[in-house]
């Protein structure tokens, strides 16, 4: 009989709720988007779904922007493993906003891998709400206007 594949599922990925480790339930999906104002305590990320793949690891792995430590040296990856504990089973990966903000500015990729294969894949963009507020009104002041025939 031949063995059936996992089946994978992005179900959200974005702005969420505040995430507790310690709680079984997931945080929640407040706005679908990959573009992150920048403000402390920000929730953001993606949540998977894994059928068919009970008791296999998935590593994971958030590449963040040139964060610096303490002695100012760029901090690694932050990455891990976790398994599979049911055949329906949803994970979430994610990350929050600290102080300093102004170093937190730029890409946020986030992957997830099971079997040596990357399974999700999203790269988040952190900018100053200074932008979003400019784009918002940028669209708003461009769909105001009247077409001309």
């Amino acid at each position: 009989m031949a063995k059936r594949n996992p089946v994978i599922e992005l179900v959200s990925y974005g702005i969420y709720t505040q995430w507790d480790s310690q709680d079984k339930a997931l945080p929640k999906i407040r706005q679908f988007t990959t573009l992150i104002p920048a403000q402390i305590d920000i929730e953001f990320g993606m949540v998977i779904n894994v059928k068919r793949a009970k008791n296999k690891k998935i590593k994971y792995c958030i590449y963040h922007p040139n964060i610096p430590d303490k002695k100012g040296i760029p901090m690694p990856p932050f990455d891990g493993e976790e398994y599979i504990k049911s055949n329906d089973w949803h994970f979430y990966l994610g990350d929050t906003l600290w102080e300093p903000i102004d170093d937190k500015l730029g890409e946020w990729r986030m992957t997830i891998e099971l079997d040596g294969e990357i399974i999700a894949d999203k790269t988040f963009t952190v900018e100053e709400e200074i932008l979003h507020d400019e784009q918002a009104k940028f669209w708003m002041r461009n769909r105001a206007k009247p077409r001309l025939k």
